[in-house]
């Protein structure tokens, strides 16, 4: 199943102990990982078997038994660890988001090209089935004219003014966490907005506790998106046409169902198709691909997309007045 890349995974935190169990699970070659402490780096390797464990990032990236670098750190050290990984002569899947802003964003794009080596953002949703289900119904015309996007992403998460989620040097807020999944998914449906207007509330540690956003998009097309961090919503969207819609179940950005419904209410087709594992061996899978073909990027994701993603967001901050520090 794996074209045979091995993979090193850079952080230990719970997102690379989900992202190595599905590599594992699904047949690829995990090889090793790096951590900034022996005994986290000792401990993981420990869970998975068989795979080295590196005391330092710069290990890991140097290690010529790792050909893709998979970035699990938090968001304000993605680029410089990313960079880290390319430099060393790696492809890298980036966790989402992608970066802090823009700016780091086309720092780790212009270098992977000039390296020659694949960067993909890690937003495992634009690969897993349901997605690409939906893409062929909406390029096939069946709901018409798509006019509306419809998204949420609320989740109530650690209140804990330590937790990273909230805290303002990390990158925490519901905006990099939690609205990256609705803006991403709203860009894959509509293209990138023509213009931005958000709205936000804020922690008392000065993260966004949640987060309103209307983008417009070509053809007067609009996007209605919202996120928070303590609050549980239905994590439902819809894609609205002139002849059908499409309403994705709880939860939407992972592995899951969907019905088509047309003008009528009628429901025109349902959409079940089962996942193993957690359902990240998806984007793994396309990085593979696409350097087995040769490819500089992928089409489900070009990383040009993910840097103007980035720029979204960072108009966003403009107007909620969200700053990280050392911007």
């Amino acid at each position: 199943m794996s074209d045979g890349l091995r993979w090193g995974i850079l952080g230990t935190g719970g997102i690379a102990t989900s992202f190595a169990t599905d590599l594992q699970a699904n047949g690829f070659q995990l090889t090793a990982v790096g951590s900034r402490s022996e005994q986290s780096a000792s401990e993981f390797a420990g869970r998975f078997g068989g795979i080295t464990a590196h005391a330092s990032y710069e290990q890991l990236v140097a290690d010529p038994d790792v050909d893709v670098v998979y970035v699990a750190t938090p968001h304000p050290f993605h680029e410089e660890n990313a960079l880290l990984a390319i430099r060393a002569g790696k492809h890298v899947l980036v966790e989402k988001a992608f970066t802090l802003n823009e700016k780091q964003a086309r720092s780790i794009v212009d270098e992977a090209a000039s390296a020659g080596v694949v960067v993909i953002e890690a937003m495992w949703t634009r690969f897993l089935p349901h997605m690409v289900r939906i893409r062929e119904i909406i390029a096939a015309g069946t709901l018409g004219d798509v006019r509306t996007v419809l998204a949420d992403h609320n989740q109530k998460l650690s209140a804990d003014p330590q937790h990273r989620i909230n805290a303002l040097e990390l990158g925490g807020g519901a905006l990099l966490d939690l609205s990256i999944y609705p803006v991403s998914f709203a860009v894959d449906m509509l293209g990138l907005p023509t213009a931005v207007l958000a709205s936000a509330t804020m922690t008392a540690t000065g993260v966004d506790r949640q987060t309103a956003i209307i983008l417009t998009h070509a053809g007067g097309r609009q996007s209605v998106l919202h996120s928070a961090l303590d609050t549980a919503g239905p994590t439902a969207a819809s894609v609205l046409g002139t002849e059908a819609r499409i309403d994705i179940d709880q939860t939407w950005y992972a592995p899951t169902t969907f019905r088509m419904i047309d003008s009528e209410q009628n429901v025109i087709e349902e959409f079940d198709h089962p996942v193993t594992s957690r359902g990240m061996q998806y984007q793994a899978w396309e990085l593979e691909r696409v350097v087995a073909a040769g490819e500089t990027s992928s089409p489900l994701l070009p990383a040009e997309q993910s840097v103007a993603i980035m720029g979204v967001l960072d108009e966003v901050r403009r107007q909620i007045g969200l700053v990280y520090p050392g911007e």
